[in-house]
């Protein structure tokens, strides 16, 4: 056992160093070494895409609403020269509920009254359509205001079709029918 000896702590120091000055060379040296790799540059040398290079897909039928039949109106011409074409029957009405409660509903509440749920968020409180200025107005306005949309509302033109807005109209010329006949037995009462 003569010729073995333990090495002393100035070798084992110099050994650790060693490993350590090794592996802070590889560490500085793997940034060096990771362009080497194919994928570090796949994005510089990949293909270019251009916007609409490729046409835009067609949309199928039917899946934005819009009458592209329909000559662009304002709101004056729409009141002029709009009327309803159907007449109201009860599958029409009920559609136009659906509607009215799905769309105009959350402002100028169930009712038509403007009290929806929303409504006290809003900046400007929603039209009363039971009392307000539309139940005077043709028919042609309120089918105008809900597909070009308003000051205060937004449009409602790619949310709903052409025979889907009319219905909506002819529910609120109902409702405001059925407002009209309670204020008239109302103060016949009296």
């Amino acid at each position: 056992m003569v010729g073995l000896r333990r090495p002393g702590i100035a070798a084992r120091l110099g050994g650790i160093a060693s490993a350590g000055a090794a592996a802070w060379l590889a560490v500085m040296m793997f940034p060096l070494c990771a362009y080497c790799f194919p994928w570090s540059i796949d994005m510089y040398r990949g293909p270019a895409v251009q916007p609409e290079s490729v046409a835009p897909r067609v949309m199928p039928a039917g899946t934005l609403p819009v009458n592209t039949g329909m000559p662009r109106m304002n709101l004056e011409q729409m009141t002029l020269s709009m009327h309803n074409p159907f007449k109201p029957t009860p599958a029409r009405l009920a559609h136009g509920k659906d509607l009215f409660s799905t769309d105009c509903a959350p402002c100028h509440g169930e009712t038509g009254v403007g009290d929806g749920p929303v409504a006290h968020l809003l900046q400007h409180k929603p039209a009363n359509l039971v009392s307000g200025v539309s139940k005077n107005l043709p028919d042609g306005y309120i089918y105008g205001y809900i597909r070009n949309g308003g000051v205060w509302m937004p449009s409602y033109g790619d949310a709903m079709s052409s025979d889907e807005r009319w219905d909506v109209v002819m529910y609120i010329r109902n409702f405001q029918a059925a407002a009209s006949s309670k204020a008239k037995a109302a103060s016949s009462a009296r």
